[in-house]
């Protein structure tokens, strides 16, 4: 005696389909949602008009950050992969305080991102600054931290409008910087 398979079920555990969804054509699959990270996204986004790398010169060259950068005032080390910086982060309202993030990534006149994690793991932070060029003269700058872990918005409650603030500040530097340094460079 043989078995018949059983009939698909359309919903309960072991359903392959919604209670909604209608009969699907054989061989059509559809593809799953796409998911960007998870966590907490704080961003400053701003226009340039600046060459990008005009820009990345002022975000490459850390020695000279305490000349236009009111989020980092006093910024060392290299850029590159896997290098720790050594930062002084004022966040308006906040106590000014050192940390240490390590380079993630980094692609000249693009893109520079580090990590650095608090709380003993329980808060993670991917910190990036993102040059997006439109022309050969004008650029978005994104400038902006995703924080994630258990404690992450906990960490983040009462200081997120802070820690926005502080990426506006650092953005209206950099875009007063980099337009200058582009106008000096044109005149010149």
């Amino acid at each position: 005696m043989g078995f018949t398979p059983p009939p698909q079920l359309k919903s309960g555990m072991f359903g392959t389909r919604g209670p909604q969804a209608g009969p699907q054509p054989t061989g059509v699959v559809k593809p799953p949602k796409p998911k960007g990270p998870g966590g907490i996204r704080i961003e400053h986004r701003i226009g340039i008009q600046a060459p990008a790398e005009v820009i990345w010169e002022a975000v490459y060259d850390l020695d000279r950050w305490h000349e236009w950068n009111p989020l980092y005032p006093k910024a060392s080390g290299r850029i590159g992969i896997g290098q720790v910086l050594d930062l002084t982060l004022v966040i308006p309202g906040q106590p000014e305080r050192q940390i240490q993030p390590v380079v993630l990534e980094w692609v000249p006149h693009e893109q520079l991102h580090w990590k650095l994690t608090q709380m003993g793991g329980l808060v993670k932070a991917i910190r990036y600054i993102e040059i997006d060029a439109l022309s050969e003269t004008g650029c978005i700058v994104s400038n902006g931290e995703l924080f994630q872990g258990l404690l992450a918005k906990t960490a983040l409650r009462g200081m997120g409008r802070s820690v926005f603030r502080g990426f506006a500040a650092m953005n209206e530097a950099l875009k007063e910087r980099a337009e200058a340094v582009w106008q000096a460079r044109r005149q010149g």
